[in-house]
């Protein structure tokens, strides 16, 4: 009897032993998933708030920290007759008792965004190295052009100004020919002849040197990144130095020109901001029956919200055939992305309820891309990685 008491004892404490490591994997993962559940409706009630022409406003929770109360008791008394006992209405008689509670006190730091923290990660435009992350990943194309791009400008072949094309569908006929320009890149890119990337060049960065450098003058330079070339028309030595340059959309190899081009190319990306993104579609190469001299110009965040605002009611989008000129085209919705208003929908579809009407992401898998490529954008705009990671602190 004692040794049945003794593993009743055991078992009870076995068994209340692995509550508390499940509870408290159920709760990161739990807070985990509530973070992102906010961070995403967050992202569906601003578009909300813009198309009923209330502004925009995000928060962001900058730490958790839950504490957790796990007590557990067990206990065993009574009294117990060995089998000699002289009483014979003895009994042996015992009890056993445990028991468990648990209590959790969750404290969230939450931060409203505003001042120049706002203006800096919301108002202003997105620059082009968000661009080619997104693209560079394998996101389609023509979805993050669309997306992001507040218009084309058409260049000369010395960069300055020519026209700008904006990708606001009330403005109908540059509507039309921006779709267009996206379309005929998508085709490109499904064929393999579109160029995304950074320009990559050397250049001389200093003036002709007298005479051949030392060994310990080469080692410097080297160490700096630096590195010498013998001029062989004069037998001059200068001073190179490799760089990594401006994002830029090409129908070629820009590997296949020379540095001196690969530089020029580089300073005509230069004439303007970094939310401008170069697209040098050439004749003579694939697609170049239709060229394109010009940029991408990138919005802002707040710019991408409000476009897709407008799209639900006050400008929307609609079909745009391809030009006769453009290959094979991928996907082609009407839409940027389609939001529906007071629709029916399933549980598990992203939706929002804002004033009396429910906001819901269509379910098509272009659209939840599009709204995925929009929460990364989110996550690179709004979350500064080196300075607001959101700890997640649990004591038990």
């Amino acid at each position: 009897m004692r040794i049945f008491a003794l593993l009743l004892i055991v078992i009870t404490f076995a068994v209340t032993g692995c509550t508390g490591p499940e509870l408290l994997h159920r709760s990161v993962l739990g807070y985990d998933e509530a973070i992102i559940t906010l961070e995403r409706e967050m992202l569906l009630i601003n578009i909300a708030r813009r198309h009923r022409n209330v502004p925009i406003h995000f928060t962001v929770t900058s730490s958790i920290a839950a504490t957790f109360d796990y007590v557990k008791s067990a206990g065993f008394m009574g009294r117990i007759f060995e089998g000699n006992n002289t009483d014979s209405n003895a009994v042996n008689n015992f009890g056993l008792n445990f028991g468990t509670s648990l209590s959790e006190n969750p404290t969230l730091g939450i931060i409203p965004m505003q001042g120049n923290e706002f203006t800096q990660r919301i108002l202003s435009p997105l620059e082009e190295d968000k661009f080619e992350f997104l693209v560079v990943q394998g996101e389609a194309i023509d979805m993050i052009i669309r997306l992001m791009a507040r218009g084309i400008e058409f260049q000369n072949e010395d960069g300055t100004f020519k026209r700008f094309v904006l990708n606001r569908p009330s403005h109908v006929e540059e509507y039309k020919e921006f779709r267009r320009i996206v379309l005929h890149l998508a085709s490109l890119n499904v064929g393999r002849n579109l160029f995304v990337g950074n320009l990559s060049f050397s250049t001389a960065v200093s003036p002709s040197l007298s005479g051949a450098p030392s060994a310990s003058d080469i080692t410097e330079a080297v160490e700096k990144g630096y590195f010498v070339i013998k001029n062989g028309e004069d037998g001059s030595y200068k001073l190179y130095k490799h760089f990594s340059g401006r994002v830029v959309i090409t129908n070629y190899d820009p590997l296949t020109l020379t540095d001196r081009e690969r530089h020029t190319l580089n300073q005509r990306a230069n004439k303007r901001k970094k939310n401008f993104i170069l697209v040098d579609i050439r004749p003579g190469y694939p697609g170049g029956d239709f060229p394109i001299c010009g940029s991408i110009k990138l919005r802002s965040l707040n710019g991408i919200i409000d476009f897709l605002a407008e799209g639900i009611e006050n400008s929307p989008e609609f079909h745009v055939e391809p030009d006769p000129r453009t290959g094979l085209t991928p996907q082609n919705p009407k839409n940027t992305m389609t939001i529906l208003i007071d629709e029916k929908s399933e549980a598990e579809l992203l939706h929002v309820p804002y004033k009396g009407h429910k906001y819901t992401i269509d379910y098509t898998s272009w659209d939840y891309d599009v709204f995925t490529n929009l929460y990364y954008l989110y996550q690179t705009a709004v979350t500064d990685v080196s300075t607001n990671i959101v700890p997640v602190t649990i004591a038990k």
